[in-house]
């Protein structure tokens, strides 16, 4: 299927690893021009030697400067953006919530809310001037759901579903479409470690503990970063001309009230 996103100009934070750069091979196999921001400097070597015509950068979207210095050279390079996929995230600590430090919880804000912000606040501008565009934020089942151990990251997630119906009903008369993507359990490096983690905070191993998480999901499965990649892709063709302000879950029907697994 042709999802004429051939010469789309599409930014990507936080591309250079995991759902990020999944997403970002996507979008050039579809003939896209690609810039990916992310603050791996091996991650980011390592995908510009995979991908040469791809553009890469160093930035931390926590800081409003350098998020603008990226979209700087964006602009200089494609005079413009056409697709933002906000991806950039930290899964912050595992922890009781009388146990989570300042800095632990500054830290999960800053990256998955201000820096969403600074990211659409740049790409907003450029998307009015051509009065077209598609913001893509990555929320999470998390931010649906509330999630024990997880109330900074959950917050945040839940943060961002609302800074997306707000930036939707907003640029709507622009032409801007603007939805967020929930993903479930991810079968990745993130979601590993994270399932360990909350393994070890409920003195289980990992091997005892994910039967119980997936007991929770309908369909007892995780989800393959490549499905979010294509849900990216979907709603930033013009097959989902019509889709905006919508947070679209991918996560096998992610629940929280099922009845305990029986012993």
């Amino acid at each position: 299927m042709d999802l004429g996103l051939s010469g789309k100009r599409v930014v990507i934070s936080a591309g250079a690893g995991g759902i990020g750069r999944v997403t970002a091979e996507r979008f050039l196999g579809e003939g896209a021009l690609v810039f990916v921001c992310d603050v791996d400097r091996n991650a980011l070597a390592a995908l510009e030697g995979h991908h040469p015509a791809l553009f890469a950068a160093y930035a931390d979207v926590s800081d409003s400067a350098q998020v603008d210095a990226f979209f700087d050279r964006v602009e200089a390079e494609a005079g413009g953006v056409d697709v933002l996929v906000n991806n950039a995230g930290v899964s912050g600590p595992t922890k009781m919530v009388d146990d989570i430090t300042d800095a632990e919880w500054a830290q999960t804000i800053g990256v998955n809310v201000d820096g969403l912000f600074f990211m659409a606040r740049r790409a907003a501008r450029l998307m009015k001037r051509q009065k077209e565009g598609v913001i893509l934020n990555m929320s999470s089942t998390a931010g649906r759901l509330g999630m024990p151990l997880r109330s900074p990251y959950s917050t945040s997630k839940y943060a961002v579903r609302g800074l997306t119906d707000a930036l939707a009903v907003e640029l709507g008369e622009y032409n801007i479409r603007v939805n967020a993507i929930m993903p479930g359990l991810v079968n990745g490096p993130r979601g590993r470690r994270v399932m360990e983690e909350q393994a070890r905070a409920r003195g289980l191993s990992y091997d005892e503990y994910i039967p119980t998480v997936l007991h929770n999901i309908s369909m007892h499965s995780m989800v393959e970063m490549e499905e979010i990649a294509d849900m990216a892709l979907f709603l930033a063709s013009d097959r989902a001309a019509h889709v905006s302000g919508q947070s679209i879950g991918v996560c096998g029907n992610f629940e929280s009230y099922r009845a305990p697994m029986q012993s």
